[in-house]
């Protein structure tokens, strides 16, 4: 679809809930607000992390977006939150069918993010969004960090469609990239191929050395997969790609490969694998996961055999990301919402942002997301730089990446739930959004890696990819250029160094997850003070003290004073326009 063509897209629909009103209400509601200008520090961010250029070309684009997410898309994603995709394995005459019926609401969705914004094809090729050149991570992200404040669950196939892209691009041969990739960067979604990742088996979810389905090669060049496996996102994909045990291969991981597995075979016939049921899952309940049973199924080595795992980790790694961004999104929804609760809500006499207590819970709740969207902006551009082959930073990507993957997910969940209680009642009823952002929370602490698995990943980087000193290294840049480092921050991070290198070399396993919170609260203070530096804002210094304050520093829980006091009002009012 082009530019033009999708700005005819309906505009929200003001008369399915009111607008927002002004003053104290009894039950807030704020439907219709722009999700986009209601956050301040979006704009100023950006300027900071894109080019001018591309910055004031994104801005009408994301000022939509946001009108969108607060309105219209907030709505689709509730109805298809409600509606569940369908699995239908036969027709009534007894045909063999195995098609999953989305609804509407899930189909509108594809349109914007696949179609309109073109999500899944920004990072590939030109002409998105009317840009000649394909555009940096960032602002893929930053549409990102939008569109999830409104749904959670197709961003998953969006992400999987971009993140098989380019591990096709990176390890695929010619033939398979020359084939392929048109479909999958296509935005018009008649001719759009979508991408999934079926790794995970009943036997094998982390333990990829222990999978089971077996390739065996058909002698023309393809290969025949056959086998369970488990849980597959976005099920019904035109492509996937598949982690398989190569036949007579070693065992453990050096035995299975990487293969591309479409749906349709290029002699338009079906391919040999079938859905045998969806998941009933606590939340992205409008994406479509399945299991699914691989019967002979005709498939394309990628890459060299027995290399899969490290080159499906390219994949993981990028799905990782993903999932830290969203969770930075949705902490940012979280807050936009408290915020607005806050200022409208009169209780006792007073309103809830007048309440010390509650601009407590809602300065925590600023705090952990922004330290996501600071992590989330720096770990984008040094993606950016890697693709670039800049030197040293490919081992900062593979700290920064499972660094956000563990803990941003983790505080989403914290997060969201804070926000349900902001609420109160009403948010724990589900024709608000805050169910629906708990239940998506709880999604980024298991797929891809549970807790303990990413923490491991980012002592694994320490050992193989000399990521601690190039962490070490970067954030001393960012100090440097601060020119006012904060009291304590370069102590800080030589203590929380100091512990990982002690888990890497030591094999201190236990305090694997202590070592990676560690880095990740000292790295994201040093990014939220360097933006307050290079903004000349005084209240992202303000969130980097209090992460030292509060996440890093041994603090007496029965002292009587209360250091941030003081700093809350305008720090609040700095952070939202809701």
């Amino acid at each position: 679809m082009t530019a033009s063509a999708a700005r005819t897209l309906k505009p929200v629909d003001a008369t399915a809930h009111p607008a927002p009103p002004t003053g104290a209400e009894a039950v807030p509601d704020a439907y219709g607000l722009n999700l986009f200008r209601a956050d301040p520090w979006m704009a100023p961010l950006l300027g900071l992390y894109m080019p001018a250029d591309l910055k004031a070309h994104m801005e009408p684009h994301l000022d939509r977006l946001g009108a969108l997410a607060g309105g219209r898309l907030d709505t689709l994603a509730g109805t298809a939150d409600r509606n569940p995709p369908v699995l239908r394995t036969r027709t009534r005459r007894g045909e063999d069918v195995n098609q999953i019926d989305y609804h509407p609401a899930y189909r509108e969705m594809e349109q914007l993010a696949f179609g309109d914004f073109g999500l899944a094809a920004m990072s590939h090729r030109g002409g998105v969004l009317d840009w000649p050149e394909k555009m940096p991570p960032v602002a893929k992200y930053a549409v990102t960090f939008l569109f999830v404040q409104a749904e959670f669950g197709l961003l998953c196939p969006v992400n999987m469609t971009d993140s098989l892209t380019r591990t096709l691009r990176k390890f695929g041969s010619e033939d398979l990239v020359a084939r392929y990739l048109p479909a999958l960067t296509s935005q018009d979604l008649d001719a759009l191929s979508q991408g999934a990742m079926f790794m995970t088996e009943q036997g094998a979810g982390s333990d990829v050395g222990a999978t089971a389905v077996m390739a065996e090669p058909a002698g023309d060049g393809t290969w025949r997969l056959s086998g369970d496996k488990w849980f597959c996102s976005n099920a019904d994909a035109g492509l996937a790609m598949v982690l398989a045990r190569l036949k007579d291969g070693p065992a453990g991981i050096k035995g299975v490969g990487l293969f591309l597995l479409p749906k349709t075979l290029p002699d338009g016939s079906a391919n040999a694998y079938r859905i045998v049921r969806l998941k009933d899952k606590l939340g992205t309940r409008s994406m479509a996961s399945g299991e699914i049973r691989l019967e002979g199924a005709t498939a394309f080595l990628v890459g060299d055999p027995g290399a899969g795992f490290r080159q499906m980790a390219d994949m993981v790694n990028s799905s990782r990301l993903s999932n830290g961004v969203r969770a930075a999104g949705m902490m940012r929804r979280a807050f936009s919402e408290s915020m607005y609760i806050a200022r409208n809500r009169v209780a006792f006499g007073r309103h809830l942002i007048d309440m010390p207590l509650m601009r407590r819970q809602l300065a925590k709740m600023l705090m952990r997301a922004e330290q996501a969207r600071a992590m989330m902006l720096q770990t984008a551009d040094t993606l950016r730089r890697s693709d670039a082959g800049e030197d040293g930073a490919y081992a900062l990507l593979r700290i920064l990446t499972p660094l956000i993957k563990y803990r941003a997910c983790r505080d989403a969940r914290v997060v969201t739930g804070d926000a349900m209680e902001v609420r109160g009642g009403c948010g724990y009823i589900e024709e608000f959004s805050d169910a629906r952002l708990v239940r998506d929370a709880h999604l980024g602490s298991i797929w891809e890696g549970t807790s303990n698995v990413v923490a491991l990943d980012v002592i694994r980087a320490i050992r193989r990819e000399g990521s601690l000193e190039a962490l070490e290294a970067h954030l001393a840049r960012l100090i440097a250029e601060d020119g006012n480092p904060l009291p304590g921050l370069e102590n800080a991070i030589g203590r929380a160094v100091a512990l990982a290198r002690h888990v890497a070399e030591a094999d201190d396993v236990a305090l694997t997850r202590q070592a990676a919170a560690g880095l990740y609260h000292v790295a994201s203070a040093a990014m939220l003070a360097w933006e307050s530096a290079r903004l000349g804002d005084p209240h992202r210094r303000t969130l980097a003290e209090m992460v030292l304050r509060h996440r890093v520093r041994t603090r007496d829980p029965l002292a009587a004073d209360d250091p941030d006091a003081d700093a809350l009002p305008g720090l609040l009012d700095a952070a939202s326009a809701a």
